[in-house]
């Protein structure tokens, strides 16, 4: 299968596909942290047309779409303007719905719970299909995530933990601290991997 995980620099996704005989590539605008050839630096819109089996969105820009950052539509950080901020919600909306409307058969993107100003710019706007937490996979924290699916099973949890520390929210403010926030878990990653490819692997065998 043909994969590509949008917005990605860390390869976590793309590693746990290419692990399992998949074609993963993973591309964003920051070079690779693990500077893997199967890394493209651009913008992932431009590859939509690809050819692609399936589109894996890991974490596209969503501090002006999720919900915990609808307070500053109507009052601005400091340094920004309201204008800047419903600027920057147009501009992350239209991101969202380049990689929902994509023309490829299989979509998963993952975002935070979103406001309703983000979901009224969406083009051909849907719920999310299912929400996870990293305790579902073996990681002890807490961190909803929002899974968008096209032509995908929800995704099944694979090893329920205990613990509930709520580790990325309590990261102190660093100059990397939004690069370790954007870090996809491990845990989800290979549930993917393996269900998700897994389905692709037994349709080929079917077909063959």
């Amino acid at each position: 299968m043909r994969v590509l995980i949008a917005c990605e620099f860390s390869g976590i996704v793309r590693r746990a596909f290419a692990m399992r005989g998949h074609d993963a590539w993973s591309c964003d605008l920051l070079p690779a942290d693990d500077r893997s050839n199967k890394h493209i630096v651009g913008d992932a819109r431009d590859l939509l047309g690809d050819g692609w089996d399936l589109l894996m969105v890991a974490h596209p820009p969503c501090t002006r779409l999720c919900n915990s950052g609808v307070r500053w539509l109507t009052t601005p950080p400091p340094g920004k303007t309201k204008d800047e901020m419903w600027s920057d919600l147009a501009e992350g909306a239209a991101l969202f719905s380049s990689f929902w409307n994509a023309p490829i058969e299989r979509i998963c993107v993952e975002n935070p719970v979103m406001h309703r100003h983000a979901k009224a710019l969406i083009e051909n706007y849907a719920p999310p299909a299912q929400s996870v937490q990293p305790w579902q996979f073996g990681h002890g924290e807490t961190k909803r995530t929002c899974f968008w699916l096209k032509n995908l099973p929800l995704l099944t949890p694979t090893n329920i933990v205990e613990g509930r520390e709520q580790r990325v929210a309590k990261m102190p403010p660093s100059a990397h601290r939004w690069k370790e926030r954007s870090r996809f878990f491990p845990g989800i990653a290979e549930a993917m991997a393996d269900q998700w490819g897994g389905m692709w692997c037994d349709h080929e065998r079917i077909s063959a």
